[in-house]
């Protein structure tokens, strides 16, 4: 077992320095306050506080470096899970996945927006702090600022993608005037606008390589900036329709994603399981990652527990079984005899008898994602997933997640309690994402063709990753049949359908789904088919329905509105 000296790890006291209540502006309850901090030293551990927050998931439930129940649960990907349709918070979790329960008043809502201002909060208190030095007295000022400005940008994405709407105040607001900015005082454009800056000043301001892993560099800034722009290319109205999609952001994304690639700095891991094992994490493939860690001089490490409730009652696990994914999920890894994807016919018939599993094609992904019964689990030949590990499959189904997961005797992995965390670091921009924005991009450019090596890159990679899929006979698991697209019949309807497929593919329980959806314009049209088939395999689901024009965007959540007295407006359809 490695030591884990990550750099964000170094002083995880200072998660509880800054403890926060539910205003945004966060007063600090805890030993010291932030006039009392003006030494450069001092400031480096403010900056490592406010890296600290972007670990303070826990079951998902809080979303910092796991996204799973906020947009996983909420398309096709995944159902919530569980004990019962009732567990987690007395059925909040499980409105989030029927879409027409949802209410402002929900405590889950308030408690995904209130986390997300403490990591802001965070970052703005670090700036300040910066912000009173000169170059001389604290040479690292402008690396530093940036910093803070990428990890602010990443926790105002989470806040757009999430609520659309929310308040996007920076450092140079004081408190007293925080209490008085709304959350409409910019427009939708505007608000992207506000978070490509923070990142346009980070790829200025950050070196091309960073000794410590977890702090962000230009290159990795540059990706994140390419999301950013590629989310504000496909602009809405106020009823959260496409209207238009730009050219001019688009062509930033081709030229953000150009610079990440040929700056070759990343690339394709050799193997899909690499990103999703301990032994290789922070790999060639990831551009950023949250950084995680054990026997680091605390009492149980700081861990991840974003996935803490989602292992099977496997032996060697037992709690709890949350975040399974569908059966349509499943079903979308079939491949037709051609090795591509069923675009229109794969959800006709279910895919979930041993047998079907060698009679269908199948993307080899399929296994690297998904438990499913008699296949070895999590690369292991000798751990072969059972449905009853399922918690509750009569409700759920018999599926299990398994990219985040880690076997049971793996170091990395650390019962805390009833429940999992693990050192392994989560990605949140790998290599495989910057190849699909830009293939994104291009073909909604017209410039279809320039996309197709792009995509077939990722599927040649898919490929050739059976090496750990095997039995212990070392015979394939499943039937895999995959291959890569032909130039033939290559139109731009063709290729946007097959990025959109490949994206829900190689990210499939990554948390991404929901949120390419809404971008798309398409969440409406893809998710009510999705359920009126599920309501024929799980009764839980018969009166789910999303309403296009409402269910993009949770609502503002109604605690805010009361705690500034009606100052924030609601989001349409609320």
């Amino acid at each position: 077992m490695k030591h884990f000296k990550k750099f964000l790890m170094f002083i995880t006291i200072m998660t509880t320095i800054l403890s926060c209540n539910d205003d945004l502006s966060f007063s600090p309850k805890g030993v010291v306050s932030l006039e009392t901090l003006d030494t450069p030293e001092e400031a480096d551990q403010m900056v490592i506080a406010a890296y600290a927050a972007l670990g303070n998931d826990f079951g998902g439930t809080k979303p910092t470096s796991s996204m799973w129940l906020y947009s996983s649960v909420r398309s096709d990907d995944a159902y919530k899970g569980g004990g019962s349709v009732t567990d987690g918070g007395g059925g909040q979790l499980n409105a989030f996945e029927q879409y027409n329960l949802v209410l402002p008043s929900m405590a889950r809502i308030n408690d995904a927006w209130v986390l997300i201002y403490q990591g802001v909060a965070r970052t703005n208190n670090a700036l300040r702090i910066i912000s009173q030095f000169s170059i001389d007295e604290y040479p690292k000022k402008n690396e530093r600022i940036a910093e803070m400005k990428f990890v602010r940008a990443h926790w105002w994405f989470l806040l757009k993608v999430l609520f659309k709407y929310p308040v996007l105040a920076d450092e140079t607001i004081s408190d007293d005037d925080l209490k008085l900015t709304g959350n409409r005082i910019y427009t939708n454009n505007e608000g992207w606008d506000l978070i490509a800056n923070d990142l346009q000043f980070a790829i200025d301001n950050l070196p091309t390589n960073q000794n410590e892993i977890g702090r962000p560099n230009k290159i990795s800034a540059s990706a994140y900036k390419a999301k950013v722009r590629l989310y504000q290319a496909y602009e809405q109205n106020e009823q959260n329709a496409i209207i238009n999609i730009s050219p001019e952001k688009l062509n930033e994304v081709v030229a953000l994603c150009n610079d990440v690639i040929n700056s070759g700095k990343y690339s394709l891991s050799n193997d899909f399981s690499e990103n999703f094992i301990l032994e290789t994490e922070n790999g060639p493939e990831s551009v950023w990652a949250i950084q995680f860690s054990q026997d680091d001089g605390t009492e149980q490490g700081r861990l991840n527990m974003a996935n803490s409730h989602s292992y099977s009652l496997a032996p060697g696990y037992g709690c709890c079984g949350w975040h399974q994914p569908s059966q349509t999920m499943v079903n979308a890894f079939k491949t037709d005899i051609d090795g591509l994807p069923l675009f229109n016919t794969y959800n006709d018939i279910e895919m979930k008898d041993p047998i079907d599993f060698q009679t269908n094609g199948v993307d080899p992904r399929l296994d690297h994602t998904i438990g499913i019964p008699t296949h070895p689990y999590k690369y292991d030949p000798s751990f072969i997933y059972q449905s009853n590990w399922a918690r509750t499959p009569t409700i759920y189904g018999p599926y299990s997640g398994m990219k985040e997961m880690l076997l049971p005797n793996d170091p990395g992995l650390v019962k805390v309690g009833p429940f999992f965390g693990t050192s392994k670091s989560a990605d949140i921009i790998r290599y495989a994402d910057v190849l699909l924005m830009k293939a994104e991009a291009l073909i909604e450019l017209g410039r279809h063709v320039e996309a197709l090596p792009l995509i077939n890159e990722i599927r040649v990679r898919a490929a050739n990753s059976t090496g750990k899929l095997k039995n212990t006979d070392g015979s394939p698991i499943s039937n895999y049949r995959i291959e890569p697209y032909n130039i033939a019949g290559w139109t731009q309807d063709f290729a946007r359908k097959a990025m959109q497929w490949e994206r829900r593919l190689e990210f499939a329980t990554e948390s991404p789904r929901f949120f390419d959806l809404v971008r798309w314009g398409i969440a409406g049209e893809t998710l009510n088919p999705y359920l009126e088939i599920e309501k024929t395999r799980h009764s839980y689901l018969q009166n789910a329905q999303f309403t296009e024009g409402k269910d993009e965007y949770f609502p503002i959540p109604q605690a805010q509105i009361d705690l500034t007295e009606g100052l924030y407006q609601q989001n349409v359809g609320w």
